[in-house]
């Protein structure tokens, strides 16, 4: 296992920090390293694995697709494709979608169309469209999108950046009706901040959002990349509260684990915009990602994905709640995506998830004081009280743990 870690360290950038465990093999919800140790994975490489390790109907379309056609890019159509934009909007409720393959690329799909919509429908001068986002986003690392994150090692070093961003504190309904001026093309938004620490808005927040813009004619486009596909517990987080934004982005989960597929999907007067050349991606939209993306969306309503991660998720959520340690100052999130906040003044949450480690559960640290815990979708009751137990057995490394009353 060393030798693969000092490989890494020696020929590889130093962009990761990663956990000192090299894998190889995985299967369900559970991840084996070189060496034979087993673990419960509680990231799910951030929902991109939402439908677990080597999931038998998606590694066999994989199979079946990479070996009649994989690539021929978008200079051609394909016999994959139509059916896998007719099911994401069937999903999503838009009319059309444009399909790419990263996360990231789908967010730069939006922007790149809300701007335009607001040049050619809403009438903004060329050059002053703006996009109201949020203090505590994620949505990629391209140099576009930190040079409107509020992080700032995701900044440093990295400018200069392009501008028409306006940031708004995640959350607050007034702060964004004062925001939104004539030259507002949209307000982009998680339904649950992830990379910030598992962050969930008021009740209310994103409904609200959706009656403000389109009282001020401004897109509300929801970033659903790592909370969509069942994570929260609905299909889409924002079925929650019965929102129906202008635009959705799609990502990690929509790959089955196994490819990097992403759309943005948009209503018709929305996507409309677009005229042929004006985007695009080699790899957007292959035969290959359109199989797999198409049988990840049936196999997520056809196994009750989003039904599970709403029990499930309940059940993790009200046995952490449950645990008193000295450590633990909240436990918060939704459907099967939780953050455990630690006093940083008592531990620091690299060191926490390294304990995990130890103790058989894989988690990944954010902000120096949240471990998160978003397991595959097809993680049982029974796993989920094995994790609790883990997790228990590494607070009792840094003080005493006791069940609270119910």
């Amino acid at each position: 296992m060393s030798d693969m870690i000092a490989l890494e360290l020696q020929y590889g950038a130093t962009n990761y920090a990663p956990l000192p465990v090299v894998l190889a093999r995985g299967e369900g919800a559970w991840l084996w390293d070189t060496d034979g140790q087993r673990y419960l994975d509680m990231l799910s490489a951030y929902s991109a694995v939402s439908f677990g390790y080597g999931h038998p109907r998606l590694v066999a379309v994989l199979r079946e697709q990479a070996g009649r056609l994989a690539v021929t890019s978008r200079a051609f159509h394909s016999d994959r494709l139509g059916p896998f934009l007719e099911r994401l909007c069937e999903v999503t409720g838009m009319d059309r979608a444009l399909p790419m393959s990263t996360g990231a690329e789908g967010v730069e799909t939006a922007i790149k169309c809300v701007r335009k919509w607001a040049y050619r429908v809403k009438g903004v001068p060329d050059g002053k469209a703006e996009v109201i986002v949020c203090a505590g986003n994620f949505h990629g690392r391209t140099s576009t999108i930190v040079g409107f994150s509020s992080e700032a090692q995701y900044r440093e070093g990295f400018g200069p950046f392009s501008g028409g961003f306006r940031p708004v504190p995640f959350g607050d309904l007034a702060a964004l009706e004062r925001a939104i001026t004539p030259n507002t093309a949209a307000f982009l938004v998680e339904p649950v901040q992830g990379e910030a620490g598992i962050v969930v808005p008021p009740d209310g927040y994103l409904k609200g959002a959706e009656r403000i813009c389109r009282e001020k004619n401004v897109l509300l486009v929801v970033d659903e990349v790592q909370t969509g596909l069942g994570r929260t517990g609905k299909v889409l987080a924002i079925h929650h509260e019965d929102v129906h934004p202008d635009g959705i982005i799609l990502g990690k989960a929509l790959g089955g684990g196994l490819l990097p597929v992403s759309a943005f999907c948009a209503k018709e007067s929305v996507m409309g915009v677009f005229r042929p050349g004006d985007h695009g991606s080699t790899f957007g939209g292959n035969a290959l990602g359109a199989a797999v993306g198409l049988e990840a969306l049936n196999v997520l309503h056809e196994e009750k994905f989003a039904e599970r991660a709403a029990s499930l998720g309940a059940r993790l959520l009200e046995r952490l709640r449950a645990l008193a340690s000295p450590v633990v100052t909240d436990v918060r999130g939704k459907g099967l995506l939780i953050g455990l906040e630690l006093d940083p003044a008592r531990v620091s949450a690299r060191a926490f998830v390294e304990t995990l480690l130890k103790h058989g559960v894989l988690s990944k640290d954010t902000h120096g004081t949240v471990a998160r815990f978003a397991p595959p979708l097809v993680i049982t009751a029974e796993e989920v009280d094995w994790a609790v137990e883990r997790i228990r057995d590494a607070l009792r490394e840094y003080g005493p743990v006791y069940e609270k009353a119910a």
